[in-house]
Order: C-alpha cells, then sequence, then structure tokens
C-alpha cells in the first residue's frame, strides 16, 4: 500500500512461477495513449484511482501547468465520474522541480487574483501578498505592504490618495520604494485590461494575447486588438511602427489574411451553385427516407 501523499506506481511480481515458466503479466489499458501496459509502468490517481501509464501522465501534467495558469490539474479521464483532482505530492514525483515550483507560483497568483481580500503589492520586484480590508461599500481602501511600506489603493494599485478618484490620482512613489506597475507604457510587467492578471513581456511584438482571458491588446497602450486582424493599430498614432516587426513582414501577414478571405470567397461563390443544383436531389433523398421510415414504423395490415 502506497502511503497517503503519495503516487501510487503499481507493481506486478513475478508469484511463484517456478524457473524456466513464463509469467502472463496482464496488461492495462491507458486511456490517454490507448495503448496496454504492464502494471509497472502505469499510476493510478488518489482522488477518484483511474490508471494511466506514467509516460502519458507525465506529459499530461506537465502541459496542464503550461496551459492551466494555476488551476487544479484534474484527472484527464473524460468521464470520470469522481473528477478527481491530482495532489501536489502526485505533482511531484512526475514532474522536474522547475515544472513543480511553476505550478506553485501560478496556483498562488491564481488564489491572490481569485480572492476579493488579496492583492499584490504593485511595486516592482516585491511579489508581497497584501491583506484588503473589504468594506460593503465597495470604496477603495487603503492598502499596506509589510515589506515595502508603502501604502496603495486597493482598485488602482497607485499611492494611497484620500479624498481624490482613482482616475484624476497620478503615481507619485519615491526612486528608493520601485516603480508602480500603472502608466509607464515601457514596463516589462502589465496587468490584462480585461482580467487584470498579470503578464510579463521580455521580447517580441507588441501584439499580446493574454493566455488567461484570451483577450488581444496592444502592450504600450492596451487598446483592444481582437478584430483588428490587419494590425492597423500601429500605422498611426502614438503606437505607429511600434510593433517589433519590419514593415515587410507586416505586409506579408496582411497578404496571407487577405489570400485566406479571398479564398474563402471565392470557394463559397463557386459552391453555391453547386449546392442549389443538388438541393432537389438531396430534398428527394430525404423524404424517401422519411417515407421509408413511417411505413416500417406504421401500423401491421389487419386480417
Amino acid at each position: 500500500m502506497a502511503s497517503a501523499g503519495k503516487v501510487c506506481h503499481h507493481t506486478m511480481l513475478a508469484g511463484n512461477s517456478s524457473p524456466g515458466e513464463l509469467s502472463l503479466e496482464p496488461l492495462i489499458l491507458c486511456k490517454l495513449c490507448l495503448c496496454e501496459h504492464p502494471f509497472d509502468k502505469m499510476t493510478s490517481l488518489q482522488a477518484c484511482s483511474c490508471i494511466f501509464c506514467t509516460s502519458c501522465l507525465k506529459q499530461y501534467i506537465q502541459f496542464a501547468i503550461r496551459e492551466g495558469f494555476g488551476s487544479p490539474i484534474t484527472c484527464p479521464n473524460t468521464v470520470c465520474t469522481n473528477q478527481g483532482i491530482l495532489q501536489e505530492a502526485e505533482i511531484s514525483a512526475l514532474v522536474p522541480v522547475e515544472q513543480l515550483q511553476l505550478y506553485q507560483r501560478l496556483k498562488l497568483e491564481r488564489e491572490v487574483h481569485m480572492d476579493p481580500c488579496k492583492t499584490w503589492c504593485p511595486t516592482v520586484d516585491c511579489h508581497t501578498v497584501c491583506h484588503v480590508e473589504t468594506g460593503d461599500s465597495g470604496l477603495p481602501v487603503p492598502v499596506d505592504c509589510s515589506a515595502c511600506l508603502i501604502k496603495f489603493c486597493s482598485v488602482c494599485k497607485n499611492i494611497w490618495h484620500p479624498g481624490q478618484s482613482c482616475q484624476v490620482n497620478l503615481p507619485i512613489i519615491p526612486p528608493e520604494k520601485g516603480i508602480l506597475l500603472t502608466k509607464d507604457v515601457d514596463a516589462c510587467i502589465k496587468q490584462c485590461p480585461v482580467c487584470r492578471i498579470y503578464i510579463e513581456r521580455n521580447e517580441g511584438c507588441a501584439q499580446m494575447m493574454c493566455k488567461n482571458c484570451r483577450h488581444t491588446f496592444c502592450w504600450y497602450c492596451l487598446q483592444n486588438l481582437d478584430n483588428d486582424i490587419f494590425l492597423r493599430h500601429y500605422d498611426k498614432g502614438p503606437c505607429r511602427n511600434k510593433l517589433g516587426h519590419s514593415r515587410a513582414s507586416v505586409m506579408w501577414n496582411r497578404t496571407q489574411v487577405v489570400g485566406i478571405l479571398v479564398g474563402l470567397g471565392i470557394l463559397a461563390v463557386v459552391t453555391s451553385p453547386l449546392l442549389l443544383l443538388a438541393s432537389p436531389c438531396i430534398i428527394c433523398c430525404v423524404c424517401k427516407s422519411c417515407k421509408g421510415k413511417k411505413k416500417k414504423n406504421g401500423p401491421p395490415p389487419t386480417a
């Protein structure tokens, strides 16, 4: 028996087979790769007892960590009735240390983001979780950071501004305290305009997509780019030529988009007459099928 908090790796022993005899070890079907494996290559989950091959389970957990953003990692069996959730001890036994640390960090960020009584300190490199005293009024309240000792607004994350609204207040913070994640257009860490999750940009173009809510926006001005398939936002205004790609690559991207749209249009024009010509035959076949079903399901003839 495996102790609590550990992954249960099933191992099948040879038993009492005599020397020279071949022991037939039963194989178990893995529902991820749909291949059969011996028990010593399988791993069962504690919460639901579903069993998978260890190799597939490792790949599934690593993918769930990268794409789940700290969400609970559930049993990969889509028809699992218990909806089992993997324990942290199970995850640590199947993934490298750096993957486990990434999962723990993303899990903490998700918990803070979902908890209205917690928030991150907005000072760069502080990474402190601060407690928010929420009230019934829903108005901004001051939040104290125990690490860097700043007092900031619970809504706009600027320096606490009593008597001023969040819209007119400007971030004023001493240089020794760091930089708030607010109005700096060139900051390397910002919040998604929709879900408010923190995003770090190390390199790449200025068109960003939040992995949490799939919202596309401009990194510099945070404008919505969900419908800007031609990247026209970077042709004028304060973000002109700040996409991060050459003009030739932008034109090539637009050419590809236009080609796809033209191809779909031509396909629709070509197939529409064929559909009109084939529609009588399709209707006739449907009617014959319906009549055949009615005859089969009709009442038996009387004597």
